[in-house]
């Protein structure tokens, strides 16, 4: 059983996320809070598998509280709630511990995948949220959107050619169990492959990996993880 915190200041946005969590044989909402203090504390208490935060809240947003959740309670994997238009909180959050983000408007199924993929310990990024934050960082002023996709291309040519496979798979928001069985070979390979990939890279997270494989356009053309296997 996957055991979830929601965190949001809406308390409509908690109930829609807890409804269509709670459709999920394999999903148990444990915790709801208000804003990221009460976040914090609650995971401190329950130590649930995924933390859902909505990226600002009053007080302790929740890009700080995933900061604090990645230093506190590193077994907790943080999905962010995000909205157009927040495309510099993505990126914030990117280097503060979050590893999945979600469109709040987008589809419930997403959701659901979601929290498993960040169980499974993969990074997940909604297809939206993937689009708007490379077009971001090509609109950001760290050159045009040919010269990155250019750069990031440079960057994953560097890595060897079982890395570029597994960054393939990474970037579709696979976990190393998942990767492991599509690649044939045993968990512990593809972790060592991970960690070859983001130093390579220079990125500090899976999400952050992700989101190069996206500006590369090496993404795998396979469907994310819905199953409720925690591989």
């Amino acid at each position: 059983m996957i055991r979830v915190l929601i965190a949001d200041d809406e308390a409509m946005i908690r109930a829609g996320v807890r409804a269509v969590l709670t459709t999920a044989p394999d999903i148990e909402v444990v915790a709801e809070a208000a804003d990221g203090r009460a976040a914090v504390d609650l995971v401190l208490r329950h130590r649930p598998d995924v933390a859902v935060l909505d990226i600002r809240m009053p007080g302790t947003g929740g890009i700080e509280a995933a900061a604090e959740i990645g230093r506190a309670a590193p077994g907790t994997g943080v999905l962010m709630l995000t909205t157009f238009g927040e495309d510099d909180y993505i990126l914030r959050a990117l280097g503060g511990g979050a590893v999945g983000f979600l469109i709040k408007s987008g589809e419930p199924e997403e959701l659901i995948a979601g929290v498993r993929a960040v169980a499974d310990g993969a990074a997940y990024l909604s297809p939206k949220v993937a689009a708007r934050v490379v077009a971001h960082l090509a609109a950001s002023g760290a050159g045009d959107a040919a010269g990155r996709r250019s750069a990031a291309r440079a960057r994953v040519e560097a890595l060897t050619a079982r890395e570029r496979e597994v960054l393939t798979f990474l970037g579709a928001g696979l976990s190393n169990g998942q990767i492991a069985r599509r690649l044939h070979v045993v968990e512990g390979t593809v972790k060592a492959h991970v960690s070859a990939i983001l130093a390579g890279l220079g990125v500090e997270n899976r999400a952050a990996a992700a989101v190069v494989a996206h500006e590369a356009g090496v993404v795998a053309p396979t469907e994310r993880p819905t199953g409720p296997g925690r591989g």
